[in-house]
């Protein structure tokens, strides 16, 4: 007997799933799970971002493992079929299926809350077993059942961080929410697999020994479930065949960029899903959820990450250690805290003790967060990025100077020209509107060299242009050096106006002159 505790079949839900075009089979997660079904390993938790599969999987947990269920033509058709362990645990369990947003919307209160899936869970076992005494707690009702069932109960959990990841409720009742979870699944003879899922860890809200029994897998330390969460390259190279409106290399520059710990590199589903089904590429992901976590992150400490961002915004790496995940929902102290955060929502992607933003995705997000005021002088610099665009295709190099002066005298680290990274956050800042309207790419290999950055207009009615930068030199020397390392053969099949920006900046005089050319 499956016992669905949300008011939404989740059977009806995956068999939906199975039918769609774009539809990706890891059902070979259920093999790993019988390998644990009744041993002293049954207590796992997955932790990813959002939209990274966790629901859709728990469902096909649930279809398979329910007992007084027929789902075999499906799963015949699936990877899991092949298993050895197939038939053995197909269809033959008692499982209790819970998600834990279910109607929240109409539960006000804590005791509301714990009231309605304790309710429902009495409801569905006595109707199950009508049998059983149905007084005292929950677990005592869960053991007469087992008794009388002659069997346990695989325990799937969706969602359990959910009043914590939102804010919901007390402290303290977010604390008894923890005991009554603790309560129901630990040391408990009637449990043969409790499998959870959600965002946030669980050692960050477990006191002492609550949940020991947890294994906890995220994004940073699973190397047996990874491919399981979010599509593999070779998964949408596939998906990408069956249709012919998006390249593959569109779907890799906006939804690819996180990485696994077996070094391979994953993409969000969701995201790549939705685009394909629409058939364009565009942020779906990021638009979602109840809040905006990157401009609570910013506006929280800006002086700790503000550097961080401008410079992960230019499109270089950060390097830092982090130990796991050390940052809780609510405080946010640190750099450490704030950073691990983002990771922990999949707005960072973490390889190598290095950050970066992975996509296109979310790099439109952090781009709205630069101009949207949360990050003081430096929102107001991004502002006046257009004025930039356009003095630039005017030739207003005076105007020019004057926008790049501003963003050098703004009191950030990474852009006190210490290195040539800091020239790339300067431009970065100074340009970021163009990111809409051009394709910029920088280091890019041209001629017999590499240029600094080289646009490429979306509208080809607009110039395109070569930025060259230069320290302790002048303009004329940058346009020298694009011309005599034919930079311009990076746009030689593109027919409309070409400029070529010199950019010079003297570090005594600390100030920035500028000269434009036409390429011919």
């Amino acid at each position: 007997m499956t016992y669905f505790l949300n008011g939404i079949t989740p059977i009806n839900q995956f068999t939906k799933t199975t039918k769609e075009k774009y539809f990706i089979d890891k059902s070979e997660l259920i093999g790993k799970m019988n390998e644990l079904v009744g041993t002293a390993s049954q207590y796992i938790c997955i932790t990813r971002p959002r939209r990274f599969g966790k629901t859709i999987n728990a469902m096909m947990l649930a279809c398979y493992y329910s007992k007084n269920a027929n789902f075999k033509n499906l799963f015949d058709k699936l990877e899991i079929s092949k298993s050895s362990s197939y038939l053995e645990y197909l269809n033959k369990h008692n499982v209790v299926y819970m998600t834990l947003n279910s109607n929240i919307s109409e539960l006000k209160t804590y005791e509301e809350y714990v009231k309605f899936y304790k309710t429902r869970l009495v409801h569905d076992l006595t109707e199950a077993y009508p049998n059983i005494d149905n007084r005292g707690t929950i677990s005592e009702i869960l053991e007469r059942a087992s008794k009388e069932s002659g069997q346990g109960f695989i325990f799937i959990i969706d969602e359990w961080d959910y009043i914590f990841n939102n804010n919901l409720f007390s402290e303290s009742e977010r604390r008894e929410f923890l005991e009554f979870l603790r309560d129901l699944l630990k040391d408990k003879p009637y449990v043969e697999l409790a499998y959870m899922t959600g965002v946030l860890p669980i050692a960050k809200y477990s006191a002492g020994s609550a949940f020991n029994m947890f294994l906890e897998f995220n994004i940073m330390n699973d190397y047996v479930y990874d491919k399981y969460f979010g599509f593999t390259n070779s998964e949408v190279e596939n998906l990408c065949k069956k249709q012919d409106k998006i390249s593959m290399n569109d779907l890799k520059n906006w939804y690819n960029g996180y990485y696994t710990c077996n070094n391979f590199r994953i993409y969000n589903p969701r995201s790549v899903s939705t685009a394909l089904k629409i058939g364009v590429c565009q942020s779906y992901w990021t638009n979602t959820g109840p809040m905006d976590e990157i401009n609570y992150y910013i506006e929280n400490n800006v002086e700790d990450v503000r550097n961080d961002i401008v410079q992960m915004v230019s499109g270089i790496p950060v390097n830092i250690h982090l130990e796991g995940y050390s940052a809780e929902q609510i405080s946010l102290n640190t750099r450490d805290e704030i950073l691990s955060a983002m990771t922990v929502y999949g707005f960072l992607s973490y390889h190598d003790e290095t950050l970066e933003i992975p996509n296109k995705e979310l790099r439109m997000k952090f781009d709205y967060s630069l101009r949207n005021h949360q990050m003081g002088e430096i929102s107001k610099l991004v502002l006046k990025s257009n004025q930039m665009l356009e003095a630039t295709i005017k030739k207003d190099t005076v105007t020019m100077e004057k926008l790049i002066q501003e963003a050098h005298d703004i009191n950030i680290p990474i852009i006190k020209y210490n290195d040539e990274n800091s020239l790339a956050c300067v431009i970065t800042l100074v340009y970021l509107s163009a990111r809409t309207k051009y394709k910029i790419v920088r280091e890019m290999e041209a001629g017999a060299g590499r240029a600094d950055f080289i646009f490429y207009p979306n509208d080809k009615s607009k110039p395109a242009f070569i930025l060259e930068l230069k320290k302790n030199a002048t303009p004329e020397e940058a346009l020298k050096q694009i011309k005599e390392k034919r930079y311009a053969d990076a746009l030689k099949d593109y027919k409309g106006q070409k400029l070529a920006v010199g950019i010079s900046y003297d570090s005594k005089l600390k100030n920035h002159k500028i000269k434009i050319e036409d390429i011919n």
